[in-house]
């Protein structure tokens, strides 16, 4: 008997017999996917047409994607640049990506080198289809872009009387099981739109400059994800990138090492300040496709390694 982990998609192999006391008294069976470690509630309604196909005892579920906000409330800190360059590396290693561009610089799409003619906008007002709001950007990596008209979707989501905070996830429910992962670009600030964007996905991830204001930023932000996981404990902090680490001076190194003392657990692994991240997006490129062997390339890949759980990741 199979059990897949809707999380990480990592296959567990379980006996029959640890399972049929829980089919015969009709209670609900949970798994713990030593994995990644996620509980997840294991479907038991097709259970016995599964069987009879098979000619013997399968229990799988549809592996959902991992969704993942890219975030903080202070702007300049490689937000873009994270998620692009992040959903770029992970869709070059077979990963089936959707970038969600929820800001409305629609800058995600411009690093691409994309225009598409429809986004986020239309999918969340109804006008259109997520097959006509969605576009393929690269092998494995499709983008729904965000833009200006995003500031109108606020406004409507600000006057709705209820359940305001669940628009996007109605809006990206049907493309869960469509993807390995969905990457979401948030703006500055904190607004609506974001709290739709934390209430949907499952993992937070921060990129956070070397420099005090984005540091207290960090502070301010995960105040406000606290508030947030008192209605939703499946959100969970689960990456701190340090952006812009240059070592020919000092400060940026010192302050490294306090957000690691202070979060040993969530850091990753340092984006180093590099020219070529700043020169990529004129071109349309992420940083694999524009300077491969930089020193940014190489952060990034340790990011993805990071990220996928893939220690063979760009082997």
């Amino acid at each position: 008997m199979i059990i897949v982990c809707p999380k990480c998609s990592r296959k567990h192999k379980v006996s029959p017999d640890a399972v049929t006391p829980y089919i015969q008294s009709g209670k609900k069976l949970f798994a713990t996917c030593k994995a990644c470690k996620y509980r997840f509630p294991v479907l038991m309604n097709t259970l016995g047409d599964l069987e009879k196909k098979a000619g013997q005892p399968i229990l799988e579920t549809k592996a959902r994607a991992r969704k993942i906000c890219v975030t903080l409330s202070k702007g300049g800190v490689g937000k873009t640049t994270t998620s692009v360059n992040l959903s770029c590396g992970l869709a070059m290693n077979g990963y089936r990506v959707l970038l969600v561009d929820t800001d409305t610089q629609g800058q995600s799409a411009y690093m691409l080198g994309k225009k598409p003619g429809a986004g986020l906008t239309e999918l969340l007002t109804g006008e259109l289809t997520p097959n006509e709001c969605i576009i393929e950007a690269r092998k494995n990596l499709w983008l729904l872009g965000g833009g200006k008209s995003l500031a109108g979707v606020k406004r409507i989501i600000d006057r709705k009387s209820y359940g305001a905070e669940w628009a996007l996830s109605e809006a990206l429910s049907n493309l869960d099981t469509q993807y390995d992962f969905i990457i979401m670009d948030t703006a500055p600030g904190w607004d609506q739109l974001i709290v739709n964007v934390l209430f949907y996905a499952t993992e937070v991830l921060v990129p956070v400059a070397l420099e005090v204001m984005p540091l207290h930023g960090l502070s301010e932000f995960l105040k406000s994800l606290g508030s947030i996981q008192q209605y939703r404990k499946e959100i969970e902090l689960k990456y701190i990138v340090p952006t812009f680490l240059d070592t020919r001076i000092k400060g940026p190194q010192t302050l490294h090492s306090e957000l690691k003392r202070l979060y040993p657990d969530q850091l990753c692994a340092p984006i180093h300040y590099n020219e070529s991240l700043a020169e990529a997006p004129s071109f349309g490129k992420s940083i694999f496709e524009f300077a491969p062997g930089s020193r940014a390339s190489a952060d990034y890949r340790e990011l993805v390694r990071k990220v996928s759980m893939n220690d063979k990741a760009f082997s």
